[in-house]
């Protein structure tokens, strides 16, 4: 028997009781490596969990696999290393005369191979110390909170994530904040979201280590280079004699992967444990159930926007008058309102599909319930740092061009 079905139009009506339509979608066909990734995630996932339950574990332990990965990436560059050393050496023995041309082949690959650091993404607003003064000012103090350094640049873009990385040959830190998803996330939430991103560079992620980023990008170009395309005759000879370097180049990044897995799963659980400190277990556990509902609010807006638009271009066509936008609120204040708006029922909901399908942000994250889980697990948290309602408006203050540009660009793409 059915109990009550929840009704806001916006959202999938579904019933909490019963279960019924929980999940109206056709079921997602997923490529066999996902599945086997996100199996794996869920099974380490759940080892870990009930390893860190009832410790105060806060930095992570070296797994015997990530020296391994290291050893992996070491390799990769001691390639790199071999081909320019053999471009070297087809350039000055000068015999036979096709030698020279070889060497400047090679040492085309071996540039393409090289170690490349991460950059400063060409998309996103840079906000400098001097521009944003109080907001850099509480990202040094939760870096503190969390037992590293500030960054030396925070960037601002269009994505729904967050993250924090070195960039560049000096190895300098770059926070970037996706604003869709900053502006849906109240002012405790961006505690969780900074504490978190930050501990990972306090706690030596491994995954975050210069040798092993540069080594996944150089495999990257091996596998442009050496995947078989085509169908010509041509193309099945160059499959079949670059079709088994080609293979050990998918194994090795496959290998990395399943190398850094564990001790990523773990840097995870720990950095969500860092987010609680500095915000609360409450303001952490809300920043999941955030991510949980990021699209929801955006197809909600969306909708709105649609039926907006279509009562102000009509009403004013009645008129004679020429169609203007339907609202003058910014992008970020009506999706802010929408996040907000998302009912609890449509909550419920996404956890419950994210235990029966597994939800995580990436391959190298753990489910998103058990993340829950673990930070529910202890005793709750209060916040080490606070952003009351006047430092909170003083960071606004500073991210506002940013905002109003990048809010530009997305509904121009719109």
């Amino acid at each position: 028997m059915r109990g009550q079905v929840t009704a806001d139009a916006r959202f999938v009506g579904w019933c909490p009781a019963c279960e019924w339509n929980i999940d109206p979608g056709e079921p997602e066909e997923e490529d066999r490596r996902e599945a086997v990734r996100r199996a794996r995630a869920q099974e380490f996932g759940g080892e870990l969990l009930a390893e860190l339950l009832g410790t105060e574990q806060t930095a992570p332990r070296r797994e015997p696999s990530a020296r391994l990965a290291l050893a992996l990436g070491l390799a990769v560059h001691a390639l790199t290393l071999v081909v320019l050393g053999l471009a070297v050496w087809c350039l000055t023995a000068g015999w036979p005369s096709a030698l020279p041309f070889v060497g400047l082949l090679l040492l085309a690959l071996a540039w393409g191979l090289r170690p490349r650091f991460a950059r400063v993404p060409e998309d996103a607003v840079v906000l400098r110390r001097t521009e944003a003064p109080e907001l850099y000012a509480l990202v040094d103090e939760i870096a503190a909170a969390v037992g590293t350094r500030g960054v030396d640049l925070i960037a601002i873009d269009a994505e729904v994530n967050a993250s924090a990385m070195r960039y560049g040959a000096r190895g300098r830190m770059l926070l970037t904040l996706g604003l869709p998803l900053w502006e849906i996330l109240g002012p405790e939430q961006r505690l969780a979201l900074l504490g978190h991103e930050l501990a990972h560079h306090a706690h030596g992620d491994t995954r975050h280590g210069r040798v092993l980023a540069t080594a996944s990008r150089s495999l990257e170009t091996w596998d442009y280079y050496l995947a078989p395309e085509g169908h010509s005759a041509r193309a099945w000879l160059n499959t079949l004699v670059l079709r088994p370097p080609w293979w050990l180049v998918r194994a090795a990044r496959s290998g990395l992967t399943r190398l850094c897995l564990r001790s990523s799963l773990r840097a995870e659980y720990l950095a969500d444990r860092s987010a609680a400190r500095v915000a609360s277990t409450r303001a952490a556990t809300e920043l999941l159930d955030r991510i949980l509902v990021a699209d929801a609010a955006f197809a909600a807006l969306s909708l709105e926007d649609a039926k907006a638009a279509r009562v102000v271009v009509g009403s004013r066509a009645a008129r004679g008058q020429r169609p203007e936008p339907a609202t003058e609120r910014s992008l970020w204040d009506r999706l802010a309102a929408s996040a907000a708006s998302v009912p609890e029922t449509e909550y419920e909901r996404r956890r419950r599909l994210a235990v029966r399908h597994g939800h995580r942000v990436d391959s190298t994250h753990p489910p998103t319930h058990l993340r829950r889980e673990a930070l529910l697990a202890g005793p709750p948290r209060q916040p080490l740092v606070r952003l009351d309602a006047e430092r909170e408006r003083r960071v606004a203050a500073e991210m506002a061009g940013a905002r109003n540009e990048v809010g530009r660009k997305l509904e121009a793409r719109a």
